[in-house]
């Protein structure tokens, strides 16, 4: 099931929250935000004055940050867990991709053969001292 973050799209990445109001959501001090931003856990929009915006897929991270710290995870060892999760999230999409782009071929395929094997298959029968069928003139 969706949550209300997730189901509104392009709001998700909208960076509308102060740092406050951001770290208020997330169950932290706005200085542990900051230490994130620093060590490049997190990386909050910047309005033309400079200060920090959060958006709601931010806050996403900061509870993810909060729950591997949770289980004891150091700060480096939390940045190395999130790169692996985005590269894991990123591989899936490609091979989903790929699957799409075989399913597809393979469709045309049929289509183009009136839905026969992708390649023919001739098969011959060779007995043991006597010359193969594929030699003989049809």
């Amino acid at each position: 099931m969706r949550t209300t973050s997730e189901s509104r799209g392009p709001a998700r990445t909208q960076a509308v929250y102060v740092i406050s109001v951001a770290a208020e959501l997330a169950g932290m001090h706005p200085q542990t935000l900051r230490i994130y931003e620093r060590r490049g856990l997190v990386t909050p929009a910047r309005t033309s004055g400079g200060n920090r915006r959060y958006s709601d897929a931010d806050i996403a991270v900061l509870h993810r940050i909060a729950e591997l710290t949770n289980e004891g995870m150091n700060l480096e060892g939390i940045r190395r867990v999130m790169a692996l999760e985005a590269e894991n999230q990123r591989l899936r999409a490609e091979l989903e991709q790929a699957r799409e782009i075989a399913l597809h071929a393979i469709a045309d395929a049929d289509r183009r053969q009136g839905g026969g094997d992708l390649v023919p298959l001739h098969q011959a029968l060779a007995v043991f001292g006597q010359r193969p069928s594929i030699f003989d003139q049809d």
